[in-house]
């Protein structure tokens, strides 16, 4: 069967592969719809650690059972977890699966999704009647929902997100669900419109705003309950310990490409909370998907493309060349 493979970095291409064992205990699924993500340009720039060449890439889902159980039948639409966990390292036998010490993920320590069938454990698949387009959506916004999750964010919140990218979305948008107050900060006007959309009450352009000072105006100089690092960077990190008000709680999604360094008063003075936080728990699915079927996401406008199988070589090397004309590219299969 057909799949989309890199085989170094820079390189992509149409291959064919296996038809899948259908082992017991797991579903059988016709793979309808596949969303591309940061990872999946970080695999392809050569600039995911994690990766080893040569991997069929894609984990964001939309598919259809082929073959099903008593519970989740034949012709049923699901998402799907791609992640993976031992039972046996400390963050399983803590119950915080999604941080598996030997978690592997699909497209990155194994082979993913952009292909034609896959078979997957019964566990990891979560049932909904929502479009492919929309089912493709729900991986990537738990990602930010475990976030907000994990910020134990409540409707008596104040909640700032740094980056409204995919992620930073399901952050803006599961902060919004939960009835708190939303501020997101990046620096593209577009993205900010989608996260006002996304339910942010407040927005705030990096390059032309005093972040700081927005801030301190929103709150009334107290600062933000939560914030939440969805970028990356050095500065945002800093921001985050700086800006969030006393004891309030910091959690970082993004990575920091080079050493951080901080004024660690700020944590003993504030009594902050910081917290990491990684992939996304069963609890944060079932969440994300009320929020999608309440339809209060703008999903037409967190995509910008839809190719084919065929086409999606040529659209990833057009992301990586020109990253800003794209928000989410999904590839239909």
């Amino acid at each position: 069967m057909k799949a989309v493979a890199l085989t170094a970095p820079g390189q992509v291409h149409i291959t064919e592969i296996a038809t899948p064992e259908h082992m017991e205990g797991d579903l059988l699924l016709r793979v309808e719809m596949v969303g591309l993500c940061g990872t999946d340009l970080n695999s392809y720039r050569g600039k995911n650690p994690l990766i080893t060449y040569p991997r069929v890439i894609g984990h964001e889902i939309g598919a259809t059972v082929l073959e099903g159980s008593k519970t989740i039948p034949a012709g049923t639409r699901v998402a799907v977890s791609p992640y993976t966990s031992c039972g046996l390292c400390a963050a399983c036998r803590r119950g915080r699966v999604n941080a598996c010490q030997f978690n592997q993920t699909f497209g990155v320590q194994r082979d993913g999704a952009l292909t034609e069938l896959l078979s997957v454990p019964e566990s990891k698949v979560y049932p909904s009647a929502m479009s492919f387009k929309e089912l493709c959506l729900v991986e990537p916004l738990t990602v930010g929902m475990h976030a907000v999750s994990r910020a134990r964010v409540t409707a008596k919140d104040i909640v700032a997100v740094y980056g409204c990218g995919g992620v930073g979305l399901g952050a803006i948008a599961g902060s919004a669900f939960r009835g708190a107050q939303t501020i997101a900060i990046d620096l593209d006007d577009e993205k900010l419109e989608t996260a006002r959309a996304a339910g942010a009450t407040h927005l705030i352009h990096s390059r032309r705003d005093n972040v700081n000072d927005r801030l301190q105006e929103i709150t009334d100089g107290f600062g933000p309950d939560v914030i939440i690092e969805a970028i990356g960077l050095p500065e945002t990190f800093r921001a985050a310990v700086e800006q969030v008000a006393f004891t309030g709680r910091v959690v970082y999604i993004g990575y920091a490409k080079e050493p951080v360094s901080y004024e660690t008063r700020l944590f003993v003075q504030k009594e902050l909370d910081i917290m990491g936080s990684r992939n996304a728990l069963a609890e944060d699915f079932h969440e994300i998907i009320r929020l999608l079927e309440s339809g209060r996401f703008p999903v037409d406008l967190a995509v910008s493309a839809i190719v084919s199988l065929d086409e999606a070589p040529a659209a990833l090397k057009r992301w990586s060349e020109d990253p800003a004309s794209f928000t989410k590219i999904m590839v239909s299969i």
